[in-house]
């Protein structure tokens, strides 16, 4: 795959992922008891678990775009500075 493409797909990839990342954001804070009803139906979660799940979620997703989008990315605006 060319060096240029696979820059443009993470960086695009990191814009997703971190406007999904956003949004999950944006719903809990100010959407959480229409959210803590509809899993409410599902499971039976205290508050403290719930947003123990949703805190964990959201930080586990961060690392993985980190790691999957962001260091990749970097990486490969080194190697085109380089050269």
């Amino acid at each position: 795959m060319n060096p240029d493409r696979l820059f443009d797909f993470l960086l695009w990839s990191l814009a997703v992922n971190y406007a999904i990342l956003l949004l999950w954001f944006f719903v809990f804070a100010f959407a959480r008891g229409f959210v803590r009803r509809v899993h409410g139906r599902w499971f039976n979660l205290s508050d403290q678990a719930f947003d123990l799940v949703h805190y964990s979620g959201m930080a586990a997703y961060k690392i993985a775009i980190l790691v999957f989008n962001l260091s990749p990315l970097i990486a490969l605006w080194i190697m085109r500075g380089s050269s």
